[in-house]
């Protein structure tokens, strides 16, 4: 696993949540980060290079939500007697119980307390007997492959062929895009033997798991095998490479796998879970959120979500799964199982407006029957996009394939496609992703709530960002520097409007503009300035920014 010594996440757990009785929360919301000893000047005390590059490279401002709770905070809330379990910076909440309940009118009356939530204590419980149906209509029909043989052809998807190329996403691959550079955090239930599978034995050959975390049993093997299998067949539909049998989408993409849903019970904690993961994914520079999870109803009714709750603002999992696309992570969500229920419209969080929620197809591209629905309650076209989601190629356990039904499904398959078309357009905003698949779509003239804006094609959404229909600011076709790695000096050719004060900025990986200078007016055309004296610098990565009143462009370099 790699490690970053740096990062400080206040994860506190109570080990006795994982009793079968049910234990009570008051959750603590506060009105500020205090007095920090972390501040905003010093982000890599609890970011990590590649978070702050991911921020700079889309211009996206540190705030107080960056910052961790404040501890001091933390210790009077212990001395007032309360049990800590939980926190969160980007909801500044504290969840944990009391040993005396006459203690929350003292804790109330904290000067950096906006509220205690006492009328709506959430529960955590965990029930050994059984595992719970995940969605109501994910199955998994297992595939005969007697007599299957093993393919030389790199391409060869194998049983995945079909949602593959309805995608057209191995005409990516076969541009040579396929994921690598791209972080991709699977956020699921559990990863049952990923470790020990066939089918991904290229990531583990290769380095591709970065890492795992437990955050609903913290310290517990994410690859447990009395864990569920979902985030397995979910990791498969990207990660998978044996040629003739399953390529993913995204087979040489690099991987995170944490555990956020309980299995075995429905709760509300379990959101809370799924913010604490979203925050680590941040802090690792995780560029994206695959989640194929969705809230409504809960074991404890007092707990359960309205469908006017989904309307993007109310619960806690969509708060934060925009609060993560607004720190510029692609976040891609399984749109729900309910199409055919009472129910039928999505859950939280594909409902948020910066999320990306995927419905299901069938083979045929026709749409899925059980696939959850829109519109929002606010008025809104859910879900975004579509793939296939039935009949969908999937690895279960011990080895081999099978069929699965399930937006949960659909979900990956995306994620690991928009892996490779940001791997193409690298300087590009995750918006700018989100944006370039949903033109791309099918439907895109006409997006409704079955289909949302269609199957994509990525084909499409690669000309659409390669040359600059959306308009981007992020164009690095129009800017170089060399040489890069960059020692006492770099030059640095653009191609902006000359008519106009330009300016280059060299900004160091904290945001910091460590050196600027205005271009002379000049003819039309590249422009070319060389810029002396860099050799004081710190050894480490920079961006070029060059911008005027219109536009800005960046490239990325290293000091040597």
């Amino acid at each position: 696993m790699r490690k970053i010594a740096s990062l400080i996440l206040f994860l506190c757990f109570a080990s006795h949540i994982y009793a079968q009785k049910a234990t009570e929360f008051y959750i603590i919301k506060l009105k500020d980060k205090g007095i920090n000893k972390y501040d905003l000047a010093n982000p890599k005390k609890y970011l990590s290079d590649r978070s702050l590059e991911r921020r700079i490279l889309q211009q996206i401002p540190l705030d107080e939500t960056d910052m961790p709770v404040n501890q001091q905070y933390l210790n009077e809330l212990s001395q007032l007697g309360v049990n800590i379990f939980y926190t969160s910076k980007w909801l500044n909440t504290v969840i944990g119980n009391v040993t005396d309940e006459s203690a929350i009118k003292a804790i109330n009356s904290l000067p950096f307390v906006q509220s205690v939530e006492t009328s709506k204590k959430i529960e955590a419980k965990r029930n050994f007997l059984s595992f719970k149906r995940f969605f109501e209509t994910e199955k998994v029909y297992k595939i005969d492959t007697k007599g299957f043989k093993l393919s030389t052809q790199n391409l060869d998807y194998g049983y995945g062929t079909n949602q593959a190329h309805m995608i057209k996403i191995h005409k990516l691959h076969e541009l040579g895009f396929t994921g690598e550079g791209v972080i991709i955090a699977v956020i699921d239930a559990g990863f049952n033997s990923v470790n020990n599978m066939p089918i991904f034995d290229s990531l583990f050959a290769s380095n591709k798991i970065l890492g795992t975390r437990d955050f609903v049993q913290p310290g517990n093997n994410v690859y447990n095998t009395n864990l569920s299998t979902h985030g397995t067949m979910v990791l498969s539909t990207m990660g998978a490479n044996i040629p003739g049998l399953l390529i993913g989408t995204a087979p040489h993409a690099s991987y995170y796998l944490f555990r956020s849903e309980d299995a075995t019970a429905e709760y509300l904690l379990e959101e809370y879970y799924w913010v604490q993961a979203a925050e680590y994914a941040d802090s690792l520079g995780v560029d994206i959120i695959n989640t194929s999870l969705g809230y409504t109803r809960f074991d404890n009714p007092a707990e359960n979500h309205t469908y006017e709750d989904m309307n993007g603002n109310t619960t806690v999992i969509t708060i934060a799964a925009d609060m993560a696309a607004k720190k510029g992570m692609l976040v891609v969500v399984s749109a729900g199982n309910e199409g055919g229920s009472s129910w039928r419209f999505i859950s939280a969080p594909a409902d948020g407006d910066s999320v990306m929620a995927v419905g299901a197809v069938d083979a045929s591209g026709s749409y899925a029957y059980f696939s959850s629905t829109g519109p929002t309650p606010d008025g809104r076209v859910k879900p975004d996009i579509v793939t296939q989601g039935s009949g969908s190629a999937v690895s279960v356990i011990p080895t081999g394939v099978a069929y699965g039904n399930g937006t949960s499904f659909a979900a990956p398959i995306l994620s690991g496609a928009a892996a490779c078309l940001w791997q193409a357009n690298s300087t590009h905003t995750n918006m700018e992703i989100f944006n370039a698949i949903k033109r791309s779509g099918s439907k895109a003239n006409n997006p409704d709530n079955l289909l949302g804006w269609g199957i994509p094609d990525f084909l499409i959404a690669y000309n659409i960002l390669i040359n600059n229909v959306n308009d981007t600011n992020y164009n690095s076709d129009k800017i170089n520097a060399y040489p890069n790695p960059f020692a006492d000096y770099i030059n640095v050719e653009f191609n902006l409007d000359s008519s106009i004060q330009n300016e280059i900025r060299i900004v160091n990986s904290l945001g910091k503009t460590v050196k600027s200078l205005k271009t002379p007016f000049l003819p039309g055309g590249t422009q070319k300035i060389r810029i002396d004296n860099l050799d004081a610098l710190t050894s480490g990565v920079y961006f070029i920014q060059v911008s005027n009143s219109n536009t800005t462009i960046i490239r990325k370099v290293l000091k040597k």
